[in-house]
Formats: structure tokens, sequence, C-alpha cells
């Protein structure tokens, strides 16, 4: 009994290039996947929420309700830095581009983007003072010409640390939107 859909030699009837038809280009996406470093520290954040809930519902049960809510609100808190750092990264559309932080969003509208392009230059090591050299993906606007040019990845962030090829890819792809999407 023949299986065609498991066999690797049957034709693709349908071409890569084509825009799937629920693909809208309106929604904002992140070209690229999150990295081990930046899940690996939202999953540790998350263990430890779940000890504090656990410790609050043991509070809730041996003292006061009042003491179990601050102990649950801190475990809220903990859950929302998680979930804030697994969003933060790059973000595009057809609207444009959407530098995403811990702490704030900035967005930029394609028209004025002048250009989006990777230059080698010292970048910071996983967001911490320390600098090294490598390469970062910059966005240049039309109102700030050249100068104060904002990061938006770097191979040493969370997301590329010790894998260039991703961050070759996510760099190419932001790019590709810059070009598609900008106007004159």
């Amino acid at each position: 009994m023949p299986l065609p859909f498991l066999t690797a030699d049957r034709a693709i009837e349908t071409a890569d290039d084509l825009a799937l038809p629920f693909d809208d280009r309106d929604r904002w996406r992140r070209p690229y996947r999150p990295g081990p470093w930046r899940v690996g520290v939202a999953a540790l954040w998350l263990l430890l929420a779940s000890f504090v809930l656990f410790a609050a519902v043991v509070i809730a049960a041996t003292s006061s309700r009042s003491e179990a809510g601050v102990i649950l609100g801190i475990a809220l808190a903990v859950i929302a830095g998680a979930l804030r750092l697994l969003r933060v990264g790059v973000w595009v559309s057809a609207r444009g581009l959407r530098r995403v932080g811990f702490f704030g969003t900035r967005t930029t509208p394609w028209d004025q983007v002048a250009a989006v392009r990777t230059v080698q230059q010292p970048v910071r090591w996983l967001g911490l003072p320390r600098t090294v050299q490598g390469q970062a993906l910059i966005l240049v606007r039309r109102d700030r010409g050249g100068q104060d040019a904002p990061t938006l990845l770097t191979t040493h962030n969370a997301d590329f640390l010790a894998r260039p090829g991703s961050f070759d890819r996510a760099a190419d792809t932001v790019e590709a939107w810059a070009a598609e999407n900008r106007r004159g």
C-alpha cells in the first residue's frame, strides 16, 4: 500500500515564491525566530514565577491573604517580564519597521527609512556594556541622515549569539522588506 504523502519523490505542485493565501502583510511579524539565549532566560523566569506562585498558594493557605496577594503580584510581574522579553526584537509589516525593546517600542514608517544595511562595528555582547567586534543591522532614517543610526540586530545579541547564519538570514529578510516597501 503506497503512502504518497510520506514519500519525498513526488512532485511539488506549488511554487515556493508565491505568498500563502493567509499571509497578511499588514500584520506585524518578526522575520526570524527568537534565539536560544532569549528563550532560555524567559524559561528560567517562568520557572521562577511558578515557584513564586506556589509560595503564594502556601502563604494564602497558612497566613493572610494580603501577603499572598503581594507574592501573587510579584509572580505576575515576573511572568509579564518573561513575556515581554520574548517580544523584544525587530518586527516588520507593510506599514513600517518596529523596534521592540524591553521598556519601549519605536515604529518607523517605511517612507521615513532611507536605508537598512549591515555594517561591521563594535557591538554590545548580550546587551551588556562589554563590546566586541561584530556585525550590526542599522536603520538610517531620512530625517536624521547618517548620524545616530539605531542598531536593529547584532551578531552578539540574545537572538544571534553563536548563530552567524541566522543573523545573515534575518538581516537579509529585514533588508528585503525595506527595499520592497520603501518609497522614493
